[in-house]
């Protein structure tokens, strides 16, 4: 168990999926969490789950204010654990050439603004405390590792491939203040964004070749647990600027498609 007791976290996204599953493992280690989703169902029914530990509001990702008032709800903040993101393809994120000047909007406010907002509130809370403190952004695999048989969707390729970027470079920038900076880049993850994925057949096929480890399967939100666990705990401490890609082997793997000439 990695040192979490007593450790103060926000987790942006922190009500279904990968969020909340690594909710139920930081409040079982002691961490005292906040979470916030963009419905407050969402956000009873996971502090339902979570326990006295957790506390949480529903507020929309992508504006200042919702960090800044998870930020406020600490004495200290020990870290932040940036879960929210999705799909841009309802509103019209897709290939390049069919995207949409409002998917194009919606898919980068979504899962890029909204990182730089929670990390710029996070680091503002860092530096003011002078105590050094931890952030954790989620990207995914698409960022540097596409798939365009399946998975064309290219403004989200590109929040997440800027991700990175903002990740790395606000690791370099904020390391002598003892601010730690890392990411998370999952393959397909069976969570309520990936409904589409999960259930289309010749997906799931690709996926048992494209994702080959634990016998070729879509990736479950507790296998992204102990990375976070690991990177957000003082354990880390010595781990600044990494991507971690927990993927089934996406990233080392062809993924067999038929072609069609």
């Amino acid at each position: 168990m990695h040192s979490l007791q007593g450790q103060n976290v926000i987790i942006v996204g922190g009500t279904t999926g990968l969020g909340l599953s690594a909710a139920k493992k930081l409040t079982a280690a002691g961490a005292n969490v906040v979470v916030t989703s963009r419905t407050q169902a969402n956000v009873d029914a996971a502090l339902a789950e979570l326990g006295p530990l957790a506390r949480g509001f529903a507020a929309d990702a992508a504006t200042p204010e919702a960090t800044e008032r998870a930020v406020a709800m600490f004495d200290r903040l020990d870290a932040l654990y940036h879960v929210a993101g999705g799909s841009g393809r309802s509103k019209g994120d897709g290939p390049l050439h069919e995207m949409t000047d409002d998917g194009l909007d919606y898919t980068l406010d979504l899962n890029l603004k909204s990182v730089v907002l929670s990390n710029r509130a996070a680091v503002r809370k860092f530096i003011q405390q002078g105590t050094g403190g931890v952030i954790l952004n989620m990207a995914s695999v698409l960022g540097y590792s596409p798939s365009p048989k399946f998975f064309a969707s290219h403004a989200y390729a590109a929040a997440k491939a800027g991700i990175i970027g903002f990740s790395k470079s606000i690791a370099a920038y904020y390391a002598p203040q003892n601010i730690r900076v890392n990411v998370i880049a999952p393959a397909l993850v069976e969570t309520p964004m990936s409904k589409r994925a999960a259930t289309n057949d010749d997906i799931m096929t690709f996926i048992k070749t494209k994702q080959p480890l634990d016998g070729g399967r879509i990736g479950h939100p507790e296998d992204c647990d102990a990375a976070a666990l690991l990177l957000l705990s003082p354990d880390s401490k010595f781990i600044t600027g990494q991507v971690l890609a927990v993927d089934g082997g996406w990233t080392v793997s062809e993924g067999q498609v038929n072609i069609q000439h």
